[in-house]
């Protein structure tokens, strides 16, 4: 994990790469909980019969999952102190290359894009990629948008 006291700080990571969170593996315990919370109970996410029959052949986590997963991924990776705030200001990018298969490891890797000055804080960028464990092709790339506020 990499620290940081304040904005100055924080800007002086601007292109820097961030390296890697922990493996976290996706359960079909997470998945259902997801489906609970947002409604989605497509077969492809909850039917683990159906689904091993399907076209992934097996249960896949749902491509907003995976997204939310980012939060607790990215909070292993960076730590802000010295600042009032910070905001998840959206997002610029988001694509969802290759499902993660129900039993899979993901991890995040992040890169600091740019750290720019903003009334009352600072605007930063950065580049995720969600790797799935042994695969070549991520399960999710993003470009995420953050404020700071001192």
């Amino acid at each position: 994990m990499i620290t940081v006291n304040g904005l100055d700080e924080l800007k002086a990571l601007a292109g820097k790469d961030l390296g890697h969170s922990s493996w976290l593996e996706v359960t079909q315990e997470r998945v259902n909980t997801f489906a609970d919370a947002t409604g989605d109970h497509q077969w492809i996410h909850v039917d683990v019969e159906r689904a091993a029959a399907g076209p992934f052949g097996g249960p896949i986590a749902h491509g907003y999952l995976t997204l939310s997963l980012l939060i607790p991924l990215f909070g292993e990776i960076l730590k802000i102190e010295g600042i009032k705030m910070g905001i998840n200001y959206g997002l610029d990018k988001v694509r969802f290359p290759n499902p993660v298969k129900v039993g899979s490891k993901i991890r995040l890797g992040a890169k600091v894009v740019s750290v720019d000055d903003v009334p009352g804080g600072t605007q930063s960028l950065f580049d995720f990629t969600v790797e799935i464990d042994g695969v070549d092709k991520p399960a999710c790339v993003a470009r995420a948008v953050y404020r700071q506020y001192a």
